[in-house]
């Protein structure tokens, strides 16, 4: 197996690492290499901070092959590799989605297995590793081991970071739909408290908000609901796609321009709401349509935080929409959803209650707002999503992930050199025992 050295980013651009990189084309070759080099498996690197990071590791993305799809059954076997969005533009015309899809296409079935990833469907559906059947992992002693739900493996294996070895292959349950474009009702919402109780109320199949993070005092949280249902017989307008060429400067992202956006994006949706159709690309992933999105923040990058606290929390989530819009630190990209219950996985990171996700530029003053709002997180019973994180200190992730000392004894039993291990796991101390 060849090796190369590259310099790797996470999503955001704002952690990088030097790593020595494989990159096997066939299942043989990723089982021959996890036997003589144990390393993680990254895929599209879409993680934000430092969970794709790592000294070594192997790349899938081209072990992505769908090698079986029942249409009656409403099942898929894929390899690690083969990102959601293809098999939504593929499987859409056939009547099935994807049962979970987060808010980019670029992520893999490996990566949405090992982040549990959530989509605008967690309410009612939970997170992508409650639909999985079964998965292959790459043993140490190099033999393909399968997993099902039940055996301990399984658990500790979604949202487990990659920790338990290079996920090769899965088999999931498809969602059965009735179209291939989504029908979308957008309506205004005044405020947060507003925004919670018609997020609680919600019966669409997906339910996604935006909030205008700059807005304060009475209109503090106000934004806009959009509630989906696939459906057919309509047309939806062409997509279009656009590419960010190079790196913005500084003064694109300003407090005033993203308050100026924010107030006309607000505005586009009049006042007794409206419904549109639009093509499903264009609604679970938005700004796949912009290629290399992450270039508007500039050359320093930008932090994405994401955290979701509990029901009864929702004055945490007003004062930490309060001190994000004192900081003027906003990007136009905040979102709010609405959780359901938490899974039986220790280290996945959905839970019942509400999630606020908010791109924040590296700027001056950036790192001390999240780490107050981390500690705000900690206070109210919440978590942060590890997938997106980059300033969280050891201490608070252990203590959002309560069940994390027994998921890293049994991690570390398995892989006793710590072989896993990614630059997030190490910041964080992930696998350290008490």
């Amino acid at each position: 197996m060849t090796w190369s050295n590259q310099q790797l980013t996470g999503w955001g651009r704002v952690l990088t690492a030097e790593a020595s990189l494989a990159r096997p084309e066939r299942r043989r070759a990723a089982l021959a290499l996890a036997a003589a080099t144990p390393c993680p498996a990254i895929g599209r690197r879409r993680s934000y901070g430092d969970a794709c990071l790592a000294d070594r590791a192997m790349l899938t993305e081209r072990l992505d092959r769908v090698t079986a799809f029942d249409a009656e059954a409403g099942t898929l076997t894929a390899e690690a590799g083969v990102p959601l969005g293809d098999l939504a533009a593929r499987l859409a015309p056939k009547g099935w989605l994807p049962p979970v899809m987060p808010g980019t296409g670029q992520a893999t079935i490996g990566g949405a297995i090992a982040m549990d990833v959530h989509g605008k469907n967690h309410h009612q559906s939970g997170g992508f590793g409650a639909h999985v059947t079964r998965f292959t992992l790459a043993a140490p002693d190099g033999t393909a081991e399968e997993v099902r739900p039940g055996d301990p493996l399984f658990d500790l294996t979604v949202g487990g970071l990659g920790q338990t070895g290079p996920i090769l292959e899965a088999e999931i349950r498809l969602a059965p739909v009735r179209g291939d474009v989504m029908l979308v009702t957008e309506r205004r919402i005044g405020g947060l408290t507003e925004f919670c109780d018609a997020l609680d109320a919600s019966e669409a199949p997906y339910t996604v908000g935006w909030v205008d993070a700059t807005a304060g005092g009475d209109s503090l949280g106000r934004g806009i609901l959009e509630e989906g249902e696939v459906t057919r017989g309509l047309t939806a307008p062409a997509k279009r796609d656009a590419r960010v060429p190079m790196d913005a400067p500084g003064f694109a992202l300003s407090p005033a321009v993203v308050r100026t956006f924010n107030a006309a994006y607000l505005r586009r949706v009049p006042a007794r709401g409206r419904s549109l159709v639009r093509p499903i690309a264009d609604y679970f992933f938005p700004l796949d349509k912009i290629s290399d999105w992450n270039r508007l923040y500039g050359r320093k990058g930008f932090h994405q935080f994401q955290c979701v606290v509990p029901p009864e929390a929702r004055d945490a989530l007003r004062d930490m929409l309060a001190r994000i819009a004192k900081a003027a630190l906003a990007s136009p990209l905040a979102v709010l959803k609405r959780l359901g219950p938490a899974s039986s996985a220790p280290m996945s990171f959905p839970m019942e209650g509400y999630t606020l996700a908010i791109d924040l530029p590296n700027r001056t003053g950036a790192e001390r707002l999240l780490a107050t709002l981390n500690a705000a997180t900690v206070e109210a019973g919440g978590r942060v999503y590890l997938a997106k994180d980059s300033s969280l200190t050891a201490e608070q992730a252990h203590a959002m992930y309560p069940a994390r000392a027994g998921w890293a004894e049994a991690v570390n039993a398995r892989d006793p050199e710590r072989a896993c291990q990614t630059a997030l796991v190490r910041r964080l101390r992930l696998r350290d025992l008490p």
